[in-house]
């Protein structure tokens, strides 16, 4: 494989999960923008198809769709047998889908629970897997995988999501040396709030003015992401009052970090009624 090989060849695409929500909607848009061919695959297939019917017309790429329950093995199986059927290579793949449930661990559901671990955890490996079994060989793989910035803190109030978010993160970095002589690389993404559901921007606005300063565009992150990909960054925290936040965390015990998070999400979930609500990511 050339070494300097770092874009698609014979139409190798990206794949992008979670397509139709709003951080999954920027990472399509700005790689249709940049020429790139894409398969998206989401849990709404209505969602899905307006927005490939957008991209088709607006950039002329190839735009794949391919609406999937991600939670679900069987329908991850389907998935992986289209993309065997037609050989399809991809070039890239973008891990997005993801959920949380906001709210105290012994007011959710066992389903909530199972949705989340299965979704942020068990489908993302599974899709990693697969698609390193897809990658165009003529090309490098790169892999971008959503994590949050979260996952640096013990975070009560969202401690499954949290906990599943440090778990994608310590996978990426492990995963990203394993795959080095494949010809593949891995960054992993830790932005801070995203407004992309009104839930999230309800949560963001309820966090006051810490909330707003953390809070990014999603396109200008997907962007940088994108571009931090290619040359091969390992991690990306976009923002610097996210990166000062982070550095500054690093410094504080984690039980510490505990309780203020605690406090702080106590506080932002008084202003909002306690309402709990599903925040895709």
């Amino acid at each position: 494989m050339p070494a300097n090989e770092t874009y698609p060849t014979a139409r190798s695409m990206v794949i992008i999960s979670g397509a139709a929500g709003g951080f999954g909607r920027a990472f399509a848009v700005e790689c249709a923008s940049r020429g790139w061919d894409v398969f998206l695959t989401d849990l709404n297939p209505l969602l899905l198809e307006t927005l490939a019917a957008g991209l088709r017309q607006t950039y002329q790429v190839r735009v794949l769709t391919h609406a999937c329950d991600l939670t679900d093995l069987q329908a991850r199986a389907s998935l992986f047998e289209r993309i065997h059927s037609e050989s399809l290579r991809f070039w890239c793949l973008v891990n997005v889908a993801g959920i949380d449930f906001e709210g105290p661990f012994f007011e959710q559901t066992a389903q909530q629970i199972r949705t989340i671990l299965r979704l942020n955890i068990e489908s993302t490996l599974e899709l990693t897997h697969e698609m390193l079994k897809f990658r165009d060989p003529y090309s490098l793989f790169r892999i971008i995988n959503v994590a949050s910035l979260a996952a640096f803190y013990p975070m009560p109030v969202k401690a499954t999501y949290a906990a599943s978010k440090r778990f994608l993160l310590d996978f990426s970095l492990a995963l990203r040396e394993e795959v080095r002589e494949m010809g593949a690389t891995v960054t992993v993404l830790c932005p801070a709030g995203m407004p992309t559901t009104p839930a999230c921007i309800e949560a963001i606005e309820a966090q006051g003015w810490m909330g707003q300063v953390t809070t990014l565009d999603t396109g200008r992150v997907a962007n940088e992401t994108l571009n931090a990909a290619l040359a091969g960054r390992s991690l990306v925290i976009p923002g610097w009052v996210n990166r000062v936040i982070h550095i500054l965390g690093s410094l504080v015990p984690p039980n510490v970090i505990a309780s203020l998070v605690g406090s702080r999400w106590k506080s932002a979930r008084h202003k909002r009624g306690l309402e709990r609500q599903p925040a895709a990511t």
